[in-house]
């Protein structure tokens, strides 16, 4: 072998070597934000945050080539003001109390609309909270017109419940699976004295019987917020001004209470809305801590998740209101001051598993 030749080959391995020295190191994969923290077994794992249809519509091949190349941010209609949150097999329902309508994300289908913003008898004024039944109807407590608002799976409006003659302040919305008994929640204020469950046929309209009223004793209410279903029909009620979850039966007797004014966990102090799992574990956003609390049925305290701060990020929040859990025992929270919607997944289940995870696919 020649002296050009040697010299060339040792140039060539000068190249490699230099090559492998000024390669970067290997950046690990970012650890997954779960809850609670090593070394306790996690129970839930931060997913993603969604501020508007670029965050879950399926993007086109070539733009999200484009913005990994580039640093673009996706673009997309953006959450105005959400509220609250309802979730049926893939679809996730937000009311927005700026835009005036619902936005559905449908996930599985990779498409997004609206609801109630349409000209006629099923336009919304101030929608607030919303419920979705077994079969996905939706519905929808709009605090400007004082009713409930009903509209099928197709988006069709069905009907039209309550009314200003029922309500002073309508709040919340919830449906049993079924469709049938409909709870409104008024949350009163200074000057009434209807703090109180309204409870309609959710078919026909007609006022089946009220819970609670207004005082601090058991089953009374001082600003009730919202409502939800648990097991064996219970109905666990958040009462906002006496900073307490009341738990009734399916016939509205009183059973007990837990919670207290406070800033130790297990206490609130401006709890908001109420959700429970297929388990019977009962989930309250609190606004003033910025989080959410995870209780057994019963009211004791399992786990709380995300705080409050003035920095944006995932599971940070400064004006949480609005919490669902989903049939998969997904949890989402809404942030009105933030515009997002926070998802969270239960560690035992997979990424791609329950009805979030069909996603469509890129264009």
């Amino acid at each position: 072998m020649g002296a050009p030749v040697l010299r060339a080959l040792a140039t060539l391995l000068a190249l490699l070597l230099a090559a492998c020295a000024s390669a970067p190191p290997p950046v690990a994969a970012p650890k997954p934000l779960v809850f609670p923290g090593p070394p306790d077994e996690p129970r839930f794992v931060f997913e993603r945050s969604i501020r508007g249809s670029a965050d879950v519509l399926p993007a086109e091949a070539a733009s999200e080539l484009r913005r990994l190349v580039t640093g673009e941010q996706a673009s997309g209609e953006l959450l105005s003001k959400p509220y609250a949150v309802a979730v049926h097999q893939g679809r996730i329902f937000v009311s927005d109390t700026v835009a005036r309508f619902v936005r559905v994300f449908d996930v599985p289908a990779g498409r997004q609309y609206r609801i109630g913003d349409e000209e006629g008898a099923g336009q919304l004024i101030k929608p607030i909270g919303l419920d979705v039944d077994a079969a996905g109807r939706l519905y929808v407590a709009d605090i400007g017109s004082k009713a409930v608002f009903v509209y099928g799976p197709d988006r069709t409006f069905l009907r039209r419940i309550g009314g200003e003659q029922w309500f002073a302040r309508l709040s919340s919305v919830t449906v049993d699976p079924a469709g049938e008994r409909l709870y409104a929640v008024d949350i009163g204020g200074v000057s009434s004295e209807r703090h109180q469950v309204r409870v309609f046929d959710a078919v026909s309209g007609a006022h089946l019987m009220d819970i609670g009223k207004r005082g601090s004793g058991p089953g009374e209410f001082n600003l009730p917020r919202d409502l939800a279903i648990g097991r064996d029909g219970r109905l666990y009620v958040v009462d906002g001004g006496n900073f307490r979850v009341v738990v009734f039966d399916r016939e509205g007797r009183y059973l007990h209470s837990f919670g207290s004014v406070g800033k130790q966990y297990g206490q609130f102090a401006r709890p908001k809305e109420v959700a429970v799992d297929r388990e019977g574990n009962v989930y309250v956003v609190d606004t003033a801590f910025g989080n959410f609390q995870i209780f057994n049925a019963e009211g004791e305290l399992l786990l709380f998740v995300g705080d409050r701060s003035e920095r944006d990020g995932p599971a940070k929040y400064m004006l949480p209101s609005g919490i669902a859990v989903d049939e998969d025992g997904r949890v989402y929270v809404v942030d009105q001051w933030y515009r997002r919607i926070d998802v969270f997944r239960p560690a035992a289940l997979a990424a791609n598993a329950g009805h979030l995870g069909r996603r469509a696919p890129a264009r």
